[in-house]
């Protein structure tokens, strides 16, 4: 998925909109071309990082299953947000000081019942937390993965051991997407393999700026960037994107929001509802 396809894609719907005066049919195929990641798999539906949510996410038409990672005492690879077991299980502490073994002990799924009554589902007790391995067997090598090193610094040999089980399992490296907010964690993914496509995740306090040589400089590792939509404008918006640079903000949940970003010219983000962007994506 290099940034060129979607730079010659957009520059012959261009055409055809400049030479038809299709002004309405230029949107619209802006609107088809978003990449539409399942934020955690289908986030708003089910509890966050369970199969359940990736397969929702799958059959709500994201494009991407975005799986965070951290991992285990015993160096095993876990779909999970937080460092700390609390948030989303029946656990607490930190994932690091637990086994494999001894998380998946723990109810991934009950707190989802209890903080969103209104999405509750008995099926979704006693929901597992997954292991990276597990969801590559499960989605398969041609399914599109869109993973992020969590917290790097703390889990010394991440970016080895998620190439290994890339490798070991054949993933489509021309779909695969790999992002961390660590600078440092993505230069290390581009030498270990400089085929995998990366994307520098950022988070803006008050209004987002980026400078030419801050855009210079993620070029040399990555091939998109992806931050927070809250402070974006269409300036920030347009100045990352003619740069060559793919740009995939999170996370959107809102309708109106989802259809300004793509109208100021993002090329994809994340959202908790992919039914929602994928009504958005055909004009609904």
């Amino acid at each position: 998925m290099k940034r060129k396809w979607l730079a010659a894609c957009g520059a012959l719907v261009m055409a055809i909109g400049v030479m038809t005066g299709g002004g309405e049919a230029l949107a619209k195929e802006k609107h088809k071309d978003i990449v539409n990641v399942s934020h955690r798999g289908a986030s708003g539906y089910a509890p966050e990082h369970t199969l359940v949510s990736y397969q929702m996410g799958e059959k709500m038409h994201g494009d991407y299953i975005e799986i965070d990672l951290q991992m285990t005492k015993d160096g095993q690879l876990i779909a999970m947000h937080d460092e700390k077991l609390d948030r989303t299980t029946n656990g607490t502490g930190l994932v690091k000081d637990y086994t494999l073994a001894e998380i998946k002990q723990l109810d991934a799924g009950s707190w989802f019942n209890e903080k969103y009554p209104e999405s509750a589902n008995p099926n979704y007790e006693g929901l597992q937390v997954p292991t990276l391995e597990e969801v590559f067997k499960k989605f398969g090598k041609n399914a599109r993965y869109y993973i992020e090193t969590k917290s790097p610094e703390t889990y010394p040999g991440m970016e080895k051991e998620l190439l290994r089980l890339i490798d070991k399992y054949d993933i489509n490296k021309k779909t695969l997407l790999i992002q961390s907010f660590s600078p440092q964690s993505l230069k290390i993914m581009n030498e270990l393999d400089p085929s995998v496509n990366l994307i520098q995740l950022i988070s803006y306090k008050n209004d987002a700026v980026i400078t030419d040589d801050e855009i210079a400089a993620i070029k040399e590792y990555a091939m998109g960037v992806g931050p927070n939509h809250t402070y974006l404008n269409e300036e920030y918006v347009q100045k990352v994107v003619n740069s060559g640079l793919e740009l995939h903000p999170y996370t959107v949940n809102d309708k109106d929001r989802m259809k300004q970003l793509i109208d100021w010219g993002v090329t994809g983000m994340f959202t908790n509802f992919p039914d929602k962007l994928h009504e958005v994506k055909k004009g609904k």
